[in-house]
């Protein structure tokens, strides 16, 4: 057993290491290790497993599975950040003849673009790659399922069809790409394709006695986009760091804001997924990150932006313990018991009083909002009330404001003046927000009652 977090409180530290305690034991997996991250640091990290008198430890590699996904995805947007790719193109465009149609770079990013979960048999996890070296052999006679766009559906040969765009666009292998691109930059020297001592052995655990079989580490050749890599709860705690803030030598950080941004339909009651990373709800807070699995392994890792946490957990046993759950209630253990204290509140560098004039009450229609003056002159529209559409606005050259999420995400808010250079009213995607309801003189569509405003008797 390894226990570290001196940044932790004991009584935090203590809840971590009964969690991953009754995972291990419930769970029934071999070993498992876990580890907690805050303000991109490793503030804990613990182990438990069934060998006496030895125990992993946070440098100890695990098979991650389809958390390899993300650094694909990371792959990707880096050539389109570097206009090599768009990510509206076909993937036909760059990689002729696979089969997929018109199925776009986005589409694969996302799983949505119809094609199946698997491979033709033999299962992939559990055979060697060299059995599908083609796209062709990934793909089978019948690559879709769905219409391409339609919805979100989960394929394992969507990534690698991802993977071999890297190397046909790169020029070289995949593997080489990702290690040069990401993990050399991150200072990743824990995560590779093949395992590196000391590493963990993959354990199938019958379901009805307490005996394991051992499971076979294959590499899955033109699969690896999909699930080949090998890492360490400490590597994953560097990655999970990267996607909350970004890193200019990998990707900029409105680039991983936009991975982990909802892009595709899913089920009812499905969690959401952007561009290569899942996005959940749990206990009233946003996660983003990946679950994994391949035969001897499964793997969570989950982080959480608002209070810059990240929860890691690793464990070698083919099913049994939920990973992916027992890492995103690792992080709900720090986030409840040391809520992120919040930086001292400050007063904007410099006042604009043309924007200051702008802050205050504003109408549409007869709903009541406010609007109030953010930094980088941003402006943040709230319902007064509770009800309505609010939204964050992010200022263009042009003196216009870009909305950032929700209905008016992309949608544009101007100021409209009168001849006399005085505010007229705001225009926010055609609706008109003015200073009282429904404004005499205003630009109001469909004009304002000149009779104005009258009780019953009126």
């Amino acid at each position: 057993m390894t226990s570290l977090g001196e940044d932790l409180l004991p009584s935090t530290r203590r809840a971590l290491l009964h969690r991953i305690a009754v995972a291990q034991r419930d769970g029934r997996a071999p070993s498992l290790v876990a580890a907690v991250g805050r303000q991109g640091r490793t503030a804990w990290s613990g182990a438990r497993t069934c060998v006496d008198g030895h125990a992993p430890d946070a440098d100890t590699q695990y098979r991650i599975g389809s958390i390899t996904k993300t650094f694909t995805a990371v792959l990707v947007l880096r050539l389109r950040d570097e206009g090599l790719i768009d990510l509206d193109d076909p993937l036909e465009k760059h990689l002729p003849g696979t089969g997929v149609g018109g199925a776009t770079v986005f589409q694969l990013l996302c799983h949505s673009a119809g094609l199946g979960a698997e491979t033709p048999a033999p299962w992939w996890e559990r055979t060697p790659g060299s059995l599908r070296p083609e796209i062709a052999d990934v793909l089978g006679a019948r690559p879709h399922m769905h219409p391409a766009g339609h919805r979100h559906h989960y394929s394992n040969p969507g990534y690698t069809l991802l993977g071999s765009l890297v190397e046909a666009v790169r020029g070289v292998s995949w593997e080489e790409a990702l290690r040069r691109e990401i993990l050399e930059p991150l200072g990743m020297h824990r995560t590779t394709s093949a395992p590196v001592a000391p590493h963990a052995g993959g354990w199938a655990v019958h379901p009805w006695a307490d005996v394991m079989l051992s499971e076979p580490a294959e590499d899955l050749g033109i699969m690896a986009p999909a699930g080949q890599l090998w890492s360490t709860a400490e590597d994953l705690l560097r990655f999970a760091a990267f996607l909350a803030g970004g890193d200019d030598r990998v990707l900029s950080a409105s680039s991983v804001r936009e991975m982990r941004t909802p892009a595709a339909p899913v089920e009812v009651g499905g969690s959401g997924y952007g561009l290569g990373l899942q996005i959940v709800g749990c206990e009233g807070r946003v996660l983003f990150g990946h679950s994994g699995s391949l035969p001897g392994f499964v793997a969570g890792l989950w982080v959480c932006e608002e209070e810059d946490v990240a929860a890691v957990a690793l464990a070698n046993a083919t099913s049994g313990l939920p990973a992916a759950t027992v890492a995103a209630e690792l992080l709900n253990i720090v986030v409840e018991a040391e809520p992120r204290i919040p930086e001292p509140w400050r007063p904007l560098p410099e006042v604009d009083d043309e924007l200051l004039a702008l802050t205050g009450v504003w109408h549409w229609g007869t709903s009541t909002f406010t609007l109030s003056l953010t930094g980088d002159r941003g402006l943040q529209l709230t319902p007064l009330g509770g009800t309505g559409r609010g939204a964050a606005f992010t200022y263009r050259p042009d003196g216009t404001w870009a909305g950032q999420n929700d209905y008016y995400a992309g949608e544009t808010l101007r100021v409209v003046r009168k001849d006399d250079g005085s505010v007229d009213h705001l225009d926010l995607g055609s609706f008109v927000f003015t200073r009282e309801p429904y404004e005499a003189g205003a630009a109001v569509p469909g004009g304002v009652d000149a009779e104005g405003w009258r009780g019953l008797g009126g």
